[in-house]
């Protein structure tokens, strides 16, 4: 719904009025926000991150609490769990970090551990009920990454456009990479 604001004007008598956009959670100012702490200390202890799939945000902890946040876009258009391979949904649940590597497409890569048993429960329980072909497969190479290179703006814009990965800002996933260390804990809810 559109929000309208009328402006009178007391010395010409006369009225101007213009319309606003409508509120939206997620705004192109978005902006990557830090703990009080000094950005150049990194996070301190052990290191566990939480994607918010409705908030667009993936959130970065450690010993001391919340240290950062992130914008983030994903796959489908669609924010439902991964259903099979294919699908382009970002995959909910408990993952770790198995793996990272420069890339060549998306400045860094790091590599969850999906699918898990978890994700195997799910998938078969689908296939059971006729949600999912039986032929389907469950998918992989699920992981958290960069852009196409000067890109960014599909972060800002909340354009999702991954085949099911989660995508940050290139200056933003290098500064994740240097301290998340392979075995960090991800959670990726809705």
């Amino acid at each position: 719904m559109k929000s309208s604001i009328i402006i009178t004007s007391v010395l010409l008598g006369s009225g101007l009025s213009f319309t606003l956009p409508p509120a939206d959670n997620h705004s192109s100012f978005h902006q990557t926000s830090h703990h009080t702490r000094s950005k150049n200390d990194g996070p301190i202890g052990t290191v566990y991150i939480i994607v918010d799939k409705s908030d667009y945000e993936l959130q970065v902890y450690d010993d001391k609490g919340w240290y950062a946040t992130y914008p983030v876009v994903f796959g489908s258009s669609s924010l439902d769990d991964k259903q099979m391979e294919g699908d382009r949904k970002t995959p909910e649940g408990s993952f770790h970090v198995i793996s990272k590597k420069l890339h060549n497409k998306w400045d860094r890569f790091i590599m969850l551990d999906y699918p898990t048993r978890e994700s195997y429960a799910k998938f078969n329980e689908r296939k059971k009920r006729g949600e999912i072909p039986a032929s389907a497969g469950i998918g992989g190479g699920v992981g958290i990454h960069g852009t196409w290179p000067h890109e960014d703006y599909q972060v800002d814009k909340y354009k999702n456009w991954t085949n099911g990965c989660i995508s940050l800002k290139n200056e933003d996933v290098e500064e994740i990479y240097n301290f998340v260390p392979v075995g960090t804990r991800v959670t990726i809810q809705k």
